[in-house]
């Protein structure tokens, strides 16, 4: 039976689907709602022209979400086309304008020519939890550099001595700029009133911050201007980011819990510099299966921490990393090959001889990152447990 391929311009409210045949004929080409009983229907015609049919998208979540859902459970076979690569192929069509219809046609195109697109499988559960809630955590850490970074600007414009004498990240001096904000406030209420509001908060080493506060206040004088409404917006931050850190730490224990819950959990934690967090977000990027990857060559260039020839003419062995990689996946490794330099000897070892090569600090984590997927990918396999080597002795 002859192949068709459906490509789907994916919007937010519409998506544009256009059907081509094995000689590239147009068959099928609709704008339709997205919106379950339409999806079901644009399927249903699109599969009254041929039963084999490949389907090809722009996007795999989101807006996208509900579509590819109702493909799958249909059984129908899905690849996933990057929109910046069906941006550049565009540009080799009929036509200099862009509209969905020729996306659509692009996208089908493509895959009907393409033997090297990822295939989209059915989604896991709890890699799809494990990535709202880590992508939550992310934006909730996002939010809270941004009111920390605007708390010091204007914590700096009245008062720059506390500004430098605060570690603002951490809750104890965000609990003491939530009662005090100012030098006379500071001065007037003296250490050891200080110390003890500051004890009665929970607050750690409340003796400490209430003197280097108090010394800060001793060193001001001058009321700058706006002091007053500077100090309600310092005051208003402080409380927030305080609810950010409650949320988060909530949100740390949830996703802790549901990593457990995946039969790798143990082998993946057991990797020196892989806690709850990193493997939750390692299998929110693999999307829960492991298994998919066929050798560790295909994880780490998946991860782009593999590089790539990059050749031309006379030019050979000039390396570069991939332009497609899952930068999510990246950054588990490159973090937790960072980590592991502090905590595990043998990452330690190999950071050091890497850089012992003029190796530059990013290309030496880069390299134990890309070691580390070796390993891992090896435990996975065999479903063991990370297991430090045993140290050679010398022969007598």
């Amino acid at each position: 039976m002859a192949q068709n391929w459906a490509g789907t311009d994916i919007g937010k409210t519409h998506h544009h689907c256009a059907v081509l045949d094995a000689g590239g004929v147009k068959l099928l080409s609709r704008r339709i709602l997205n919106d379950e009983s339409e999806l079901l229907e644009l399927i249903g015609d699109v599969l009254a022209l041929g039963e084999d049919v490949v389907w090809a998208v722009d996007v795999v979540d989101g807006m996208a979400a509900l579509l590819v859902c109702l493909l799958l459970n249909h059984g129908q076979k899905i690849v996933y086309i990057p929109g910046p690569a069906v941006n550049r192929a565009s540009a080799g069509y009929r036509g200099m304008g862009k509209t969905d219809a020729k996306d659509a046609i692009v996208i089908a195109d493509q895959a009907r020519m393409r033997s090297d697109l990822q295939i989209l499988e059915p989604g896991n559960d709890l890699a799809v939890e494990l990535r709202v809630l880590t992508d939550r955590r992310a934006d909730l850490s996002a939010e809270r550099t941004r009111k920390i970074n605007r708390m010091r600007a204007q914590l700096l414009s009245i008062f720059p001595a506390l500004e430098r004498a605060l570690q603002l990240t951490n809750t104890g001096p965000l609990l003491l700029l939530s009662g005090y904000q100012t030098p006379s406030a500071l001065r007037k209420a003296g250490r050891k009133r200080l110390e003890l509001w500051l004890a009665n908060r929970n607050v750690r080493n409340a003796e400490t911050l209430a003197a280097a506060a108090v010394e800060a206040a001793g060193r001001q004088h001058t009321q700058l201007p706006g002091e007053s409404a500077i100090a309600q917006v310092v005051h208003d931050l402080a409380l927030e980011v305080i609810s950010l850190h409650e949320k988060i730490h909530a949100l740390d224990k949830l996703i802790a819990d549901r990593f457990r819950e995946h039969e790798l959990a143990a082998v993946i934690s057991s990797m020196p510099g892989i806690g709850p967090l990193l493997g939750a977000e390692l299998l929110a990027a693999t999307g829960g299966n492991l298994s998919r990857f066929t050798s560790a060559d295909h994880l780490g260039a998946f991860a782009g921490v593999a590089p790539v020839p990059r050749d031309s003419g006379n030019v050979s062995g000039n390396l570069h990393r991939p332009r497609r990689y899952h930068r999510g996946l990246q950054r588990v490794f490159y973090t937790s090959a960072q980590i592991s330099i502090r905590s595990c000897p043998e990452s330690q070892h190999f950071y050091e001889r890497k850089r012992a090569e003029k190796k530059q600090h990013k290309q030496a984590v880069l390299a134990l990152a890309r070691r580390r997927v070796n390993v891992l990918f090896a435990m996975i396999r065999d479903g063991q447990c990370y297991q430090a080597p045993t140290p050679v002795t010398a022969a007598a």
